[in-house]
């Protein structure tokens, strides 16, 4: 999911997810100098490989792959069946960061945005939007190939991201394509399992929660620069300190949902779970003035200890 950098959800996740935009091109940020083409000789940095490699949105791609492959691995899919899973989800992730770099070529690139290589002359935008047209390609009959409805259920997030990053990132539903990315991957991954049960309540709702705090965490530390170039998602409506005291919110949801929505009483992993949730939500955003990243490292932190929670507990109904 986009996703950071943003884990767009249009899939599978956001992204800068998108889960990651949808912002008018011709937008940059307010005395921002303006920059038509690349800096001369941009395009030998890393060579084209490289910058496609980079162009990918690499953190959010191979951390949403990842998480897919170990729920695939904890639900008992098998080697086979989990590296099947796996591709599907790497590929969808593929093609949502492409997008994403390319569609934004030209606002990063009025903005002075470093570290993006569609924009800085690495490799150009139509080789990175044609790397995001090969990957959806793939995308389909792999995600296909692990069921007909997990493949459906996959999809539609792949295209949610893509949504995201085309039109949803500047409206006030910019959170829509995270919760529905985060939600469906636990959902897609119980589907693909023979017989395709049906998932637990639970993981999908704490995976759709998830995904709304990794959008407000993703977001907060970019939202001046955001608003500059013209971005209205949700976090911008909020600004910094709404983003802040909402972002606790849904990561202490997701980790209740897991611990107290199995039957029976909880658990001591639910427990320490709830325990480190607790202080991880509420210590990120506290922490935020002195470090940029603290929100999104206490919302990594309780992503991990929910992953936990999953793979013991598994993402099919029994």
């Amino acid at each position: 999911m986009d996703a950071t950098e943003r884990v767009s959800p249009a899939g599978s996740g956001p992204v800068a997810a998108g889960p990651a935009g949808a912002v008018p091109v011709d937008a940059g940020p307010a005395g921002s100098v303006q920059v038509d083409a690349p800096p001369a000789g941009a395009g030998r940095r890393g060579g084209r490989a490289v910058g496609l490699a980079l162009a990918c949105h690499p953190g959010p791609a191979l951390a949403v792959t990842a998480l897919a492959c170990a729920l695939a691995l904890g639900s008992g899919l098998g080697g086979p069946r989990s590296a099947l899973v796996t591709a599907a989800v790497l590929t969808g992730q593929l093609s949502v960061g492409w997008c994403n770099d390319a569609y934004d070529a030209r606002r990063d690139a009025r903005a002075g945005r470093r570290g993006k290589p569609a924009s800085d002359g690495t490799v150009g935008a139509g080789a990175v939007w044609a790397a995001a047209a090969v990957a959806l390609a793939v995308c389909v009959p792999l995600s296909l190939a692990c069921g007909v409805l997990a493949g459906t259920v996959h999809l539609a997030a792949v295209a949610a991201a893509w949504l995201y990053n085309l039109r949803l990132k500047a409206t006030a539903l910019s959170w829509l394509p995270y919760v529905a990315g985060f939600g469906a991957l636990p959902a897609a991954v119980a589907l693909s399992l023979p017989g395709g049960p049906a998932p637990r309540w639970w993981t999908v709702a704490a995976g759709a929660l998830l995904g709304l705090a990794a959008h407000l965490a993703d977001t907060l530390p970019d939202i001046a620069v955001d608003r500059a170039a013209g971005i209205r998602g949700l976090p911008h409506r909020l600004g910094d300190t709404g983003t802040r005291l909402l972002l606790p919110l849904p990561l202490l949801g997701a980790t209740a949902v897991l611990a107290l929505g199995p039957p029976g009483p909880v658990d001591a992993g639910g427990a320490a779970a709830l325990v480190l949730a607790g202080a991880a939500a509420l210590a990120g955003p506290a922490l935020g003035r002195r470090w940029r990243k603290a929100a999104l490292a206490g919302a990594v932190a309780v992503a991990a200890a929910d992953l936990a929670l999953l793979l013991v507990r598994g993402a099919a109904a029994a």
